[in-house]
């Protein structure tokens, strides 16, 4: 075997990262995953997941969790309404639809991972800083002072890893839209009206170059996300609930009072642009020892097509497969091959991602478009 006494560090227990570490662990290979968040308790905010057949949901097989995954995860319906809170079009999860892509709480996904891995799997409290070549390891230095050795890096750490230098040119690009995050616990009694016009399904609304996206169902919360085309100045202070309140009432001051109860009740928001990295150019062939990249590290793309968190898991199936398989002859033969096959997946993934956001700003977009 390819990795026979070797140590593999992977960066990043996000959900890609932690089901690279299942699927080596499960086949007896030595891996550790180091995570800067401080413990495995750390809220992780966001919307739910939907794991995909042929990606994702065919990584979680391959691990021995897609049953599990199907336990935890709820399946859900859409329903689309007018800016005012008329509703458009609403349609049932049906039984035979129930396994296609349920939505899964992003914490509870972590927990499922890290429950199947050996105790002490991963390093919490440890950011990655940089990485060097040392007596034929790499050395991996943390923002705590730590070190660590290994064989062999695989990065899961996200857009902003440090080590994409030894591996691609490509930088992280703003795309021009920009999604504001919010959270309302307790949402049937803080936002009813809202929540009762979600009807346990997610929702979504345009109007203006304006949308909406909101599941009421994401682990006793009301979850959702409002995206707008990036302004060339834009002020708010996440910091102050009350300015980010503000800031959403007078952007969507027509919108109705459903709409405005709910931003009302949130308690909590962030916001951010969307980015990218391209997957256009080659990456480099001359790395001192083996080093990859998988998910949003390898790939990052805004959540327009449901497919970064699914291509990321992806990644962790067909880079196991060829370190485990026996096709391959050295790590590095290993890794070419998924970095070439990676490049095409991802950049159709990535196109068909533009081409939503595009579409999705138009003035007179309506999600009813994205409906068979």
């Amino acid at each position: 075997m390819l990795l026979t006494n070797k140590k593999i560090a992977i960066i990043g227990a996000g959900p890609v990262g932690l089901t690279m570490a299942r699927l080596l662990q499960q086949n007896g290979i030595d891996v550790t995953v180091y995570e800067r968040d401080k413990d495995p308790k750390a809220r992780i905010w966001g919307g739910t997941l939907d794991l995909h057949k042929g990606s994702g949901q065919d990584a979680m097989q391959k691990a021995g969790l897609l049953e599990t995954y199907y336990k935890m995860a709820i399946p859900m319906g859409r329903i689309m309404t007018d800016y005012k809170g008329n509703v458009l079009f609403s349609k049932e999860t049906t039984e035979e639809e129930q396994y296609d892509a349920p939505e899964i709480n992003r914490n509870d996904l972590r927990t499922l991972l890290i429950d199947s891995l050996k105790e002490n799997t991963v390093v919490w409290n440890s950011k990655l800083t940089d990485i060097e070549e040392q007596n034929g390891k790499w050395l991996l230095h943390f923002e705590n002072g730590k070190t660590a050795a290994a064989d062999f890096i695989i990065g899961a750490n996200g857009g902003m890893t440090s080590i994409r230098k030894y591996i691609t040119d490509a930088e992280v690009e703003l795309t021009g839209t920009y999604m504001i995050q919010g959270e309302v616990s307790e949402s049937e009694a803080k936002s009813l009206g809202f929540y009762e016009l979600c009807g346990d399904k997610i929702l979504m609304t345009s109007n203006n170059g304006n949308l909406l996206v909101a599941n009421p169902k994401n682990n006793n919360a009301l979850s959702y996300n409002v995206i707008f085309k990036m302004p060339e100045t834009l002020e708010i202070d996440f910091q102050n609930i009350e300015n980010v309140k503000t800031f959403l009432l007078n952007k969507l001051s027509d919108w109705g009072e459903s709409y405005k109860e709910l931003f009302r009740a949130t308690s909590f928001f962030t916001g951010l642009p969307t980015k990218k990295i391209s997957v256009e150019k080659t990456w480099k062939n001359n790395r001192p020892l083996p080093i990859t990249l998988i998910g949003d590290a390898a790939h990052l793309m805004p959540p327009f097509a449901g497919q970064g968190a699914n291509i990321g898991l992806l990644d962790a199936l067909i880079l196991s497969e060829n370190i485990l398989n026996g096709e391959f002859q050295t790590i590095e033969s290993a890794i070419h091959n998924y970095e070439e096959r990676m490049l095409v997946y991802a950049k159709e993934a990535q196109q068909q991602t533009r081409e939503n956001e595009i579409e999705m700003l138009k003035t007179d977009f309506t999600f009813l478009k994205f409906v068979d």
